[in-house]
C-alpha cells in the first residue's frame, strides 16, 4: 500500500524536497519500490551495503536486482570491484564517472523494467555548483526516460537557498516537499503549475 498519491507514483520524475528527518528517504525508498523491482540507486552519502538494508527494511523487499552505484565505499578508501549489482565510484564529486557506470547499467539491463533514484542531490552540491548539478540531473533524467524508467532524486531544502532549490525543481514533473510539523512528518505534491496539494501526515 502506497502513501503517496497516484500522481506522484505515475510521475515520470520526482524531486523529493525537504529538512532532514522529514521522512525524504522513507518517501525516496517507498517510490522506488512502487515503481520496480530492479531498482538502480546512486548513493552519494551511504554505502551500498547501508542502502540495500535500508530498502529492505522500509519497503519490506528484498529486491535481489538492486543495482547500487556507490560514491561513498572508494571515498572512503576500500577499493572494491565491480560486481553486477554495485558499481564503484572514486567519490560523489565525480560526475563523470557516476555518468559511465549509469550508462554501463543501461547497457546490461536489457528487458529489465527499472526505476532511477538519487539519493541525494545534496552531496552533489558539496562539490559543484547548482548549475553543474542541474546539468546533470537533466542528463540523467532523460537518459532514463529513453529506457522508459522513473526516476527519482531527493535535496535537502534547509541546506541551501531558495534560488538553488528552485533551480533544481526545473528537470522534474513533480515535486514532494516534506516537513516535521507538530510531531508528524508530512508531504505535500507541487506541480509545475497550480496550487500545492495539502499536507498530509505519513
Amino acid at each position: 500500500m502506497s502513501l503517496l498519491p497516484d500522481a506522484v507514483v505515475s510521475a515520470d520524475s520526482v524531486l523529493i524536497s525537504g529538512p532532514p528527518m522529514s521522512g525524504k528517504y522513507d518517501l525516496f525508498n517507498q517510490l522506488l519500490d512502487q515503481w520496480s523491482t530492479a531498482p538502480v540507486v546512486v548513493s552519494t552519502g551511504r554505502t551500498a551495503e547501508k542502502i540495500r538494508t535500508d530498502h529492505a527494511q522500509i519497503t519490506g523487499t528484498d529486491d535481489a536486482d538492486l543495482v547500487v552505484i556507490d560514491c561513498v565505499t572508494h571515498q572512503q578508501g576500500d577499493k572494491r570491484d565491480d560486481t553486477a549489482t554495485t558499481k564503484y565510484v572514486s567519490g560523489p564529486g565525480d560526475l563523470t564517472e557516476i555518468g559511465i557506470k549509469f550508462t554501463d547499467v543501461v547497457e546490461s539491463s536489457s528487458g529489465l523494467a527499472r526505476a532511477v533514484g538519487i539519493y541525494s542531490l545534496s552531496e552533489l552540491l558539496m562539490y559543484w555548483d547548482p548549475e553543474r548539478i542541474y546539468q546533470f540531473t537533466r542528463v540523467m533524467t532523460s537518459q532514463s526516460s529513453g529506457q522508459d524508467w522513473p526516476f527519482v532524486a531527493t535535496v535537502g531544502s534547509t541546506a541551501h537557498d531558495e534560488q538553488v532549490i528552485h533551480t533544481l525543481h526545473e528537470p522534474f514533473e513533480l515535486v514532494v516537499e516534506t516537513r516535521f510539523e507538530d510531531d508528524d512528518r508530512q508531504f505535500r505534491v507541487r506541480g509545475r503549475l497550480g496550487q500545492p496539494s495539502e499536507w498530509t501526515v505519513f
